[in-house]
């Protein structure tokens, strides 16, 4: 299943690549919300660690979304998506393989978002990286894995685009609440607590992919 996974993953992000414009398109909205969010606090505002970090992951919400409904609508332009059911590979390497290529990509996005909140909120590195950075690649992967889930259902239709984000975004509660903790080790050394979050987001990755594994063969095949 991990051979099949990585050449679906190296696929899509070599179409995504190629293509420009579903990676475009998240990434100008993404630095486009953290402009806004971060005026929206005001010229001169004494702005904190985990107000920083909130608007770094509000942002990478409203990405994710559109990143991986893009990865799924790579195989509804070609109609491809019957090749990938009756392909001699487990369904759920399929859901591997879009997870994988979108946490690649998702990385790549907020390294661009996170050096734009740390000018336009006037922040510094003051605590750890380490806590940090593995933090959100702890949170990226609980996020894209549902993410991955949920645009299954999309199918390339609108009006499901719109119901994946309505649906995503509560399931994200927990996760992006770790990753504003997590984060917030980044800019203030005293964010001490920071690391009991990363137990929480490691048990919500757990229950993300679990249940990724049983649902995606369901919902990726359902119309099939």
């Amino acid at each position: 299943m991990l051979n099949a996974a990585l050449v679906i993953a190296a696929k899509d992000m070599k179409l995504m690549a190629g293509r420009g414009g579903p990676v475009l398109r998240p990434l100008l909205l993404g630095l486009l919300l953290v402009t806004l969010f971060s005026l929206s606090l005001g010229a001169g505002a004494n702005i904190t660690a985990e107000t920083a970090s909130a608007v770094f992951w509000l942002s990478s919400a409203f990405c994710l979304t559109i990143l991986m409904t893009a990865l799924f609508d790579l195989e509804e332009t070609g109609k491809a998506r019957m090749g990938l059911l009756l392909a001699p590979i487990p369904v759920q390497a399929v859901w591997l393989g879009k997870s994988l290529a979108g946490l690649g990509l998702m990385l790549l996005i907020q390294t661009v978002l996170l050096a734009a909140s740390l000018i336009l909120c006037n922040m510094t590195w003051a605590g750890s990286v380490p806590l940090a950075l593995g933090g959100v690649i702890l949170v990226d992967i609980g996020i894209v894995g549902l993410g991955a889930l949920l645009a299954s259902l999309t199918g390339g239709q609108t009006a499901r685009e719109s119901l994946c984000s309505l649906v995503v975004f509560p399931l994200l509660v927990p996760q992006l609440l770790a990753g504003i903790r997590l984060l917030a080790a980044l800019y203030d050394a005293a964010a001490t607590d920071a690391a009991q979050w990363l137990g929480i987001t490691a048990a919500f990755d757990a229950i993300f992919i679990a249940a990724a594994l049983v649902l995606f063969p369901v919902l990726f095949g359902g119309e099939n």
